[in-house]
């Protein structure tokens, strides 16, 4: 009777041992759908990890450049957009690889190059406006990939000029929405519209 009553006991407690297991399963089942939080393999999801504050320290100097640039070529004024321009290139120069994720290190390596070369020709053609916006407007397609990527420390605005480069059109990032468009300068200054809010 006693190896009986012995027998049932070890049952029910294998048996609330093992509903115990399968709730904290389901806990960390739940849980691993939360941003921030440890899955049951003890990855951290992707959209959990953020820049390092080097990162954002860099992408906000890259932002604050490029928009002076586009303030001078919405201004017709070549030499402050060079001046710009240079900045930009060294602020990429500052850029920590270090701390980021396998994909952001690709997508900076796929487009720091071409950035670079696009805002270098910038400052180096302060007398030639009309070089200056066809380079500004390849660095604008770079720019918008980064801070898509990367953020950009502050919200900004992708207008789209529908009448630069023989009516293909071109983009470019804003700090307000209020329309200066830095392809047609003084001519046109608020030829164009906004077309997305960027907030990171």
């Amino acid at each position: 009777m006693k190896s009986l009553i012995f027998g049932f006991a070890l049952a029910a407690t294998v048996l609330a041992a093992c509903n115990g297991n399968d709730a904290s399963k389901e806990t960390i089942k739940k849980d691993s759908n939360t941003p921030g939080l440890a899955t049951d393999q003890g990855k951290v999801p992707e959209t959990a990890q953020i820049n390092s504050p080097n990162t954002a320290v860099s992408m906000k100097e890259m932002v604050d450049q490029y928009l002076q640039m586009k303030n001078a070529l919405a201004n017709d004024n070549g030499k402050d957009a060079a001046t710009a321009g240079n900045a930009f290139v060294a602020s990429m120069g500052k850029m920590e690889k270090t701390s980021m994720t396998p994909e952001k290190v690709k997508i900076w390596n796929d487009l720091s190059d071409d950035a670079k070369e696009m805002a270098g020709h910038i400052g180096m053609n302060g007398a030639k406006l009309d070089h200056q916006r066809e380079h500004f407007d390849m660095l604008s397609k770079d720019m918008y990939d980064m801070v898509k990527a990367f953020g950009g420390g502050q919200v900004l605005y992708k207008d789209f000029c529908p009448m630069y480069n023989n009516n293909k059109g071109a983009i470019w990032l804003s700090e307000t929405k209020e329309i200066k468009n830095p392809y047609m300068g003084k001519k046109q200054p608020t030829c164009g519209a906004v077309k997305e809010e960027i907030k990171m």
